[in-house]
């Protein structure tokens, strides 16, 4: 039975937060307002193309494409020549598209299965080649500040512990942030200083969101797949991986603490949560603006 979508349950944050992206715009833009941001992952090439709208992003132009970089890295420490010309093939797409839109301001960046596979620099070299791109591979804290800013018009004034989860195809970032000593509107703003790093002086004129802890293993949907490939029965291997990943997990010192509930909040980002988003809506064909913003209770 095809679940429904909770009545309430909206894909735009409500009126007390603020709304991250507007849904895509078909007409003219300016190519000097634009930006674009593209993420190579393990699993999946993703790529927004965007201009600002007052305080949100207004979408000119996107694409996703699930490329599987990370094919065979586990067994062998190295990308596949099949898993790079697949690679390649996508980001000759986002080549494309940003000389389509005249994009001069842009961020390019892989992660995991880039920092991991021993022949990873000479990819690089070879898409800069190919397609004129240049991938920038970013360290696991960059990767999780990142996934926490992009966050941030997400987060409720009444929040005051969150937890951000980034379960990509080759890592898994989790980072709490306390949020109690900053003034409820400003809550928000306070997850975006967070760009410049994870531990920032305390300033009492602009009090600072405070990260408790944060981690960043590498065991995400494509790599945990590959090293259980073994175990034919699903019931044996999930408990497998799910015992495998919270050993992994077991440093991250708020992991077993309790907490309230009340103000308490988890932000979910990357392909993972946005599946389960889709699956929860019964969505046939995966629709960004349905997702964008869900809120699901536990």
């Amino acid at each position: 039975m095809t679940p429904e979508r909770p009545y309430g349950e909206d894909a735009i944050p409500a009126a007390d937060d603020l709304q991250p992206v507007e849904p895509s715009d078909p007409g003219r833009s300016d190519p000097g307002l634009l930006y674009a941001a593209l993420d190579l992952g393990t699993n999946s090439c993703r790529m927004l193309i965007a201009q600002p709208r007052g305080s949100q992003f207004q979408v000119i132009d996107s694409f996703s494409k699930t490329v599987q970089l990370g094919v065979g890295l586990e067994a062998s420490g190295r990308l596949s020549r099949a898993s790079m010309g697949r690679t390649v093939q996508a980001l000759r797409i986002c080549q494309k598209k940003i000389e389509k839109h005249q994009v001069r301001r842009m961020r390019l960046v892989a992660t995991e299965a880039c920092r991991r596979a021993r022949n990873a620099r000479d990819f690089i070299r070879g898409v800069q080649q190919e397609t004129g791109l240049r991938l920038e591979i970013i360290a696991p804290e960059e990767e999780a500040r990142l996934a926490v800013v992009s966050c941030a018009p997400l987060v409720s004034p009444r929040t005051e512990q969150l937890l951000v989860v980034d379960i990509g195809g080759g890592s898994t970032e989790l980072v709490w942030i306390d949020l109690s000593g900053v003034p409820n509107r400003d809550r928000p703003r306070a997850i975006m200083r967070l760009h410049a790093g994870f531990h920032q002086p305390e300033r009492e004129a602009q009090p600072n969101a405070r990260v408790v802890d944060w981690i960043s293993v590498p065991l995400g949907v494509a790599t945990l797949k590959d090293q259980f490939t073994d175990v034919e029965d699903d019931a044996a291997r999930f408990a497998l991986m799910s015992w495998y990943f919270e050993e992994n997990l077991a440093s991250f010192s708020p992991y077993n603490a309790e907490h309230p509930r009340e103000g308490f909040q988890i932000i979910g980002t990357s392909g993972t949560v946005t599946t389960v988003a889709a699956s929860f809506l019964g969505l046939k064909r995966y629709d960004r603006n349905k997702v964008d913003g869900l809120r699901m209770t536990s």
